[in-house]
């Protein structure tokens, strides 16, 4: 799982993963640049979804899905045990991923606060 939070002075997004999805993603932190933000929703079925290619990280089918993959030329980040707490972050191009699929403890309210905190220009 992950905490989400948003830094408006440094114009931050920030997932910080907890406990062993440090060790299962092979990360700490991912920080985004919120202009690269697009939106974020809630969405429970991207589990069922094909991964496409593990690049760096773990899948165990039904388990756990965490760390870095591509599908159809798309770049994912995953962290995702439990689908139902599943929030995807749509990115801009300029970022190293087109998609964060992120699990959190509050699925509304975390894609209410990245709504509320991106720029819609």
């Amino acid at each position: 799982m992950a905490l989400i939070s948003i830094d408006r002075e440094r114009g931050l997004l920030t997932a910080e993963f907890q406990g062993l999805d440090k060790l299962w993603t092979l990360k700490s932190r991912l920080e985004i640049p919120l202009t690269h933000v697009r939106g974020a929703t809630h969405d429970p079925g991207i589990a069922r979804e094909p991964k496409g290619i593990r690049v760096v990280g773990t899948h165990f089918p039904g388990v756990i899905t965490a760390g870095r993959f591509r599908r159809d030329g798309e770049r994912l980040f995953w962290d995702v045990k439990n689908p139902h707490k599943a929030v995807v972050i749509e990115l801009a191009d300029a970022e190293s991923y087109d998609r964060l699929v992120i699990e959190v403890d509050d699925p509304r309210a975390t894609v209410a606060l990245i709504e509320q905190s991106i720029t819609r220009g």
